[in-house]
């Protein structure tokens, strides 16, 4: 959810400008604290005692907002992920002061120094947060797992859970997880080839000090530990999804593939990065062989991820059946409620249906309302991202005026030509009349500006 890290704090004057254009929440409302106070002390009336389960979570080292613990059992042929969600409707109260505020959010904004919540942190990171120093409330999904990578909801029900640890990706050991950890992650990512998913997770940027003053921008290679986890959110999604359809309710999370435009410039894309990406070769089939190890396939990986129409939220209609093109299936999302609002609603749909309990009107009246929040939501967590991201491009650049680029345009419009610089990952613009897709450049830095977040080229004869 990041669009990049920034440990050495180059970005800080740039981020303070991010936050203010583009209203980043600095705080809570005071009655919204006051509420959330009030709120953490409740005490679990509704939920079975699952404390005797090892359940554990999975996250970078830092996080605090825990929205998932796990434990893995066999069954037969079969293994049963019992996906512990952290059970935010408990703590919050249809309109309520803390539900307004999250309606007003609708996501937690990220950006490289810090986030802006979508409820008070004495929730989010306390109370409702899955964190090891003592029992939470939560919703447990149990999700069968067929030895092919099929999936399937067996029950739902609210529970008081124990999180035995708190692992780090970047410092885990096999050991540490539970003992089917790795079998489970591998059937629901062989599922994902079978069906010709298009998923791609790309790399975190960073900036990087060189030592001169002078930045540049780096990828960190996913972790293995990363995908697996990713795995089990994946296993759970789809299988509520199924179950919300089958019950003619829910919301759902729709992504249309990339457009042959789309699919056209990223091909450039791949030449400027020196990428041979054979003709006969879909863009699923090509993507799938990337490395993320390879800065140049990890940057093309960025290029995929944002090449899209982006995805969207429906709600349940009959005869309609919601497509995620890139995940290959109808895909829900239930397992992040302490950062989509959409969530906490899915969760709440998926425990009524599996207990054989009508699904609250509240809930269904959100589902018809909550596309158009969590679009808005998501757009603005998207143009906080692109601006970062830009910010972090001016100041790589900053200082390097008069440095000749090689390039290749990708496409053309009537704002001139959009070019892919070969050696670095930026994205910008140029005047090149008689320009084609394709065509290779050589441009001019004119300008880095970090505090317009502009880059200025000119093209040289």
């Amino acid at each position: 959810m990041k669009a990049l890290v920034d440990p050495s704090n180059a970005l800080a004057r740039g981020l303070l400008s991010i936050r203010t254009a583009f209203q980043v929440p600095g705080s809570f409302p005071a009655d919204v604290m006051a509420a959330a106070e009030q709120a953490a002390g409740r005490r679990p009336t509704e939920h079975a005692d699952r404390t005797t389960t090892t359940f554990v979570t999975l996250d970078p080292a830092t996080s605090t907002d825990l929205d998932q613990a796990f434990a893995i059992e066999r069954s037969g042929g079969d293994l049963l992920l019992h996906y512990a969600i952290a059970d935010v409707a408990w703590f919050v109260d249809d309109g309520g002061a803390i539900d307004l505020e999250a309606w007003r959010r609708g996501t937690t904004l990220y950006l490289p120094d810090g986030k802006a919540g979508l409820y008070p942190p004495v929730l989010s990171e306390g109370a409702a947060s899955l964190l090891p120093d003592g029992p939470r409330p939560a919703v447990i999904f149990t999700v069968r797992v067929a030895g092919d990578g099929a999936v399937r909801l067996d029950g739902v029900e609210r529970a008081i859970v124990k999180s035995a640890a708190k692992l780090a990706y970047d410092s885990v050991r096999d050991a540490d997880l539970p003992a089917s950890f790795g079998d489970l992650a591998g059937r629901i990512l062989a599922a994902e080839d079978r069906r010709g998913a298009a998923r791609v997770d790309p790399p975190e940027q960073e900036v990087a000090g060189l030592g001169d003053g002078h930045f540049s921008l780096t990828f960190r290679p996913r972790l293995d530990s990363e995908d697996r986890n990713a795995a089990l959110s994946l296993a759970t999604n789809l299988a509520v999804a199924d179950a919300l359809q089958a019950h003619h309710t829910g919301l759902f999370r729709v992504m249309a593939p990339p457009d042959a435009h789309a699919v056209a410039r990223l091909r450039h894309t791949a030449q400027a990065f020196g990428l041979q990406w054979p003709g006969n070769e879909t863009l699923a089939q090509f993507e799938h062989g990337l490395d993320a190890a390879d800065p140049r396939q990890a940057a093309f990986m960025l290029a995929i991820r944002r090449a899209g129409a982006g995805a969207s939220y429906v709600p349940y209609r009959e005869g309609v059946v919601p497509w995620h093109a890139a995940m290959a299936a109808t895909y829900a999302h239930a397992t992040a409620p302490l950062r989509r609002l959409a969530d906490r609603y899915v969760v709440r749909a998926a425990l009524a249906i599996a207990n054989g309990q009508p699904v609250p009107d509240v809930v269904t009246a959100a589902f018809a309302k909550l596309p158009q929040v969590m679009g808005r939501a998501d757009t603005a967590a998207g143009q906080i991202d692109r601006a970062v991201i830009d910010l972090a491009e001016a100041v790589m650049l900053d200082g390097r005026e008069g440095e000749l680029f090689p390039a290749v345009v990708t496409d053309v419009d009537d704002r001139g030509a959009r070019m892919q610089l070969c050696a670095v990952p930026v994205v910008a613009r140029v005047a090149a009349p008689g320009a084609e897709p394709g065509d290779a450049l050589t441009v001019r830095l004119v300008a880095a500006d970090p505090d317009q977040r502009l880059v200025t080229f000119q093209r040289v004869p």
